[in-house]
């Protein structure tokens, strides 16, 4: 896994994007790019492992990851979607692995950073709420 630096312009068009953070304004946008750093993962290199404490969201900016839970595939997903969301609000183990399907750069916010923005920024907190009252409603029908 490599860290680097966001290039804050290109992040924040592409946040916009995302359906977890298109409410925001630039300014929102901005705020919450400055927290975010950029991770690559190798093909087949595990990003979250199930069971371990989660440490924030990822936002898939390039390539695929797959969830899996007990070694079996629960979903994929893609540029511009994002997953871990969960561990921005409690600190329970993660749920599931999610593993890079191909060389894999995502955009990750650390529960400790999304707390400080959420303090000065609260819009930011609800559209993320929102968004996992959408993917909850997505569980029940599975579930029906």
């Amino acid at each position: 896994m490599a860290t680097k630096p966001v290039d804050v312009d290109k992040k924040v068009s592409f946040l916009a994007r995302s359906p977890v953070f298109s409410g925001l304004d630039e300014k929102q946008l901005k705020t919450l790019v400055r927290f975010c750093v950029e991770r690559s993962f190798a093909k087949g290199e595990k990003i979250v492992r199930e069971g371990e404490s989660g440490i924030g969201l990822y936002l898939i900016l390039e390539g695929q990851v797959q969830i899996e839970r007990g070694g079996k595939p629960l979903a994929r997903l893609g540029s511009g979607q994002f997953f871990g969301e969960m561990a921005l609000l409690d600190e329970q183990p993660r749920s599931a692995d999610v593993i890079a399907l191909e060389q894999t750069n995502c955009l990750l916010m650390t529960r400790w950073d999304f707390r400080a923005v959420v303090k000065t920024n609260p819009e930011i907190a609800i559209n993320i709420m929102r968004e996992l009252a959408r993917r909850l409603r997505e569980v029940e029908k599975l579930i029906e």
